[in-house]
């Protein structure tokens, strides 16, 4: 079978998480929608406490995940301009096993600790 190309990873990656913050929304957006008629006290209420970790845990989530989504689209926008696969810090090409790895990698091994 033939490997994806870059761009086909990547593209395939945005559509994955897109539809995963949609469904995240979707059931967010049910959270608030069930609580409207509910009496529960997210401070007093044991069923609020639930509640309320439920909706900061997706909370999290959606955050994470758009921040992933970012990270992809501006690995597509690099490809777009050639830039992709390029250390920013050394210019050098980054190894095809940490892109496998790490498709929005901006960086080589050797500069990745001082980037995060």
């Amino acid at each position: 079978m033939a490997q994806d190309t870059p761009r086909e990873r990547l593209t395939r990656e945005v559509d994955e998480i897109t539809a995963r913050i949609a469904t995240m929304t979707t059931d967010l957006h049910a959270i608030f929608d069930a609580s409207v008629d509910s009496n529960a006290d997210d401070e007093h209420d044991p069923e609020g406490q639930t509640i309320g970790y439920e909706r900061a845990q997706l909370t999290a989530l959606i955050t994470a995940a758009r921040a992933q989504l970012t990270a992809v689209e501006q690995a597509l926008t690099r490809l777009e301009e050639g830039s992709f696969g390029i250390c920013t810090v050394c210019l050098r090409p980054i190894p095809a096993e940490r892109l496998e790895v790490r498709p929005t990698a901006t960086t080589c091994v050797e500069h990745a600790s001082g980037s995060r």
